[in-house]
Order: C-alpha cells, then sequence, then structure tokens
C-alpha cells in the first residue's frame, strides 16, 4: 500500500508510520511539527512540513504519488485546553480536516482512516462498554470537534470510503523504543507516572475520588500504542477490499482505575509514584470502557500488548531515554 499520513510526527501518527513501513508499504507524511516532533519521524521517508489546510502544496503532494489511502491524524488532543479554547479546537479538528479531506477528493484519494476518540460519548448512560451506534454526547470541544468530523465523512459516504477509529486512552511506547509521547503539557495519566518514575515530576494528582467506581476514581480503558497502530495496517486493507464506510472501537474492552494504574506502576518501580487526590476536571468522563466485538468481527487483528505492565513498562522506559536525551 502507499500512504498519505498526516501528523506523522506525532505520538500515534509515528507508531502507525513505523507499523506501516514494518510490514512493507510505502507511507509520505505531512506534519507542521507545531506538536510533532521531527526526532521521533521514520528515516529516510518523504516528510513535507505543511499545514493540512494548505490547498496548494497538498494538491502537489497527492498528485506527486498513486496514493491508496489517507491516514489523518493531525489534529489537537487536549482536552482540558479544548475547553478553553473551542474555537481552536474547532478550526483545525474539524474545519482543516474538512478542507484536507476536500482537497483529496478533488485530486481522486477518496480512501481516508480518520483517527477519532472515545471523548465523544461522553458519560455512558450505564456500566456496560460502549458499543459504536451509542448516542454521541461528547462533554469537551475535543470530543465535539472530532465528531463533527466525523458526522462530515458519514453524511458523504457516497463520495469518500471511510473507516473511522475512535480510540479509547492510548499508552506505552514502540518496544525498540524508536518512537513514544513527547509533550511539555503531559495530561496523559501513564505518561505523568512515567515523569514521577523517572524524577521529572515530584508526583501526580488525581482529579477526582468521588465517581461511582469501585475506587472512587475514573476508570479507563488502555490499548497499547503499537497494538493501535497494527490495527490501522489491517484497517487499511479492509478499506481498499471492501470499499465500506464503517466505525470501530478501538480499546480492549477492560476498564482500569486510575489508583489500579498507578498501584501497578508502583508495582513496577518500586513505590516511586507519589499522589495527591485533587477536584475533578471539566470535561471528564466517568468511565469509558470499550466494547470490542465489532472491530473482531470485521478487522484481522490480535492484539501482540493487552496487558497494563506491559503497557507502562514501556512508557517508563521511553521516559528514561528521551529524559537522557533530553527531548
Amino acid at each position: 500500500m502507499n500512504i498519505l499520513l498526516t501528523g506523522g510526527a506525532g505520538y500515534i501518527g509515528s507508531h502507525v508510520a513505523l507499523s506501516l513501513l514494518d510490514s512493507g508499504n510505502d507511507i509520505t507524511i505531512i506534519d507542521n511539527l507545531i506538536t510533532g516532533n521531527k526526532e521521533i519521524l521514520p528515516k529516510n521517508i518523504n516528510f513535507y512540513n505543511c499545514n493540512i489546510n494548505n490547498k496548494k502544496k497538498i494538491k502537489e503532494i497527492i498528485q506527486s504519488s498513486q496514493f491508496d489511502i489517507l491516514m489523518h491524524f493531525a489534529g489537537y488532543i487536549k482536552v482540558e485546553e479544548s475547553v478553553y479554547q473551542p474555537e481552536k479546537y474547532f478550526e483545525n479538528n474539524t474545519k482543516n480536516a474538512i478542507s484536507l479531506f476536500e482537497t483529496c477528493l478533488e485530486n481522486n484519494l477518496n480512501n481516508i482512516i480518520f483517527s477519532s476518540t472515545a471523548a465523544i460519548y461522553g458519560n455512558p448512560k450505564n456500566n456496560n462498554p460502549i458499543t459504536e451506534n451509542v448516542i454521541l454526547e461528547p462533554l469537551n470541544p475535543y470530543g465535539e470537534s472530532k465528531m463533527r468530523t466525523e458526522k462530515y465523512l458519514l453524511a458523504n459516504n457516497d463520495k469518500f470510503n471511510s473507516i473511522i477509529l475512535r480510540y479509547f486512552n492510548v499508552a506505552g511506547a514502540d518496544s525498540q523504543l524508536r518512537t513514544g509521547l513527547i509533550s511539555d503539557e503531559a495530561t496523559h495519566l501513564i505518561k505523568i507516572i512515567s515523569e514521577v518514575a523517572v524524577g521529572k515530576r515530584s508526583k501526580i494528582l488525581i482529579y477526582g475520588n468521588d465517581y461511582q467506581t469501585l475506587d472512587g476514581t475514573a476508570l479507563r480503558d488502555y490499548i497499547h500504542v503499537s497494538d493501535l497502530a497494527d490495527i490501522h495496517v489491517e484497517a487499511a486493507k479492509y478499506l481498499l477490499k471492501n470499499k465500506q464506510t464503517n466505525v470501530f472501537n478501538c480499546g480492549y474492552g477492560k476498564g482500569y482505575s486510575v489508583l489500579e494504574v498507578i498501584n501497578e506502576a508502583n508495582n513496577i518501580t518500586g513505590n516511586k509514584i507519589k499522589f495527591e487526590f485533587s477536584k475533578r476536571r471539566r470535561g471528564d468522563a466517568e468511565k469509558l470502557v470499550a466494547d470490542v466485538n465489532k472491530i473482531n468481527k470485521y478487522i484481522k487483528w490480535q492484539p501482540r500488548y493487552n496487558n497494563l505492565k506491559k503497557i507502562i513498562e514501556s512508557s517508563i522506559n521511553w521516559e528514561k531515554k528521551i529524559n537522557e536525551k533530553n527531548l
């Protein structure tokens, strides 16, 4: 396959790029490096530093090669920031994404894999794992911005063949430590735990201990980023074969509370992870666990890292590496 990939210098995009390359595919990466990091780009690939709303440049790139699929990762992802800067998220995650899709369509590239999020579900009405067909009620502008983009693709399924992948909580790092999460303002639990483990932070704040869960802390379905990357490779094969629009949850179907994740990290680090409770954050859901029956039915994918210990260990190992390199 020949893949055009936006946001390839970001966390998930760079892992997907490696997974595609490892399985013998060709890739071209577009990234404006506002949140991406050039250090984690795969070596010797076609790379263009440009914004996804640059129609002229995108047109030139598409016309330079016979791409099979666009994989779109470029976007802002910080929930709390989106609450205070909603227009930033609607501009980039929705308006610019639609501009990109339209440019692709104008240049005969109509197969799209879109990076979406479980944040579009909001707070589920019951404790059951979430299916793809529940009512979408995002709690924050980040989730809203992704939902609007999904709706555009679904409303135009006569023009596009698209796979929408709704990620649950993505964590961990490449087993060879070729790439991982780099962030100056980490908001992801396992990333922050890793920073505490290597001494970048003294402690972690737990936002809320009064949720209706077993220990009062929020519950999440954590998926290893390399397993998520493999899903994209298999989803691309599915899309090219079937040319049908579809939506899939990406998770393992099992939830862990914040305290359970911290306890596992303390087992790994010998109780290095200190924490304090703080008040809930605006826009946070209580429980997000994926129902994965649909993706397991349609996509030929077997997880390799479905283990909380493996996820946390790989994240801490990556944090040690970037701490030493001062990235």
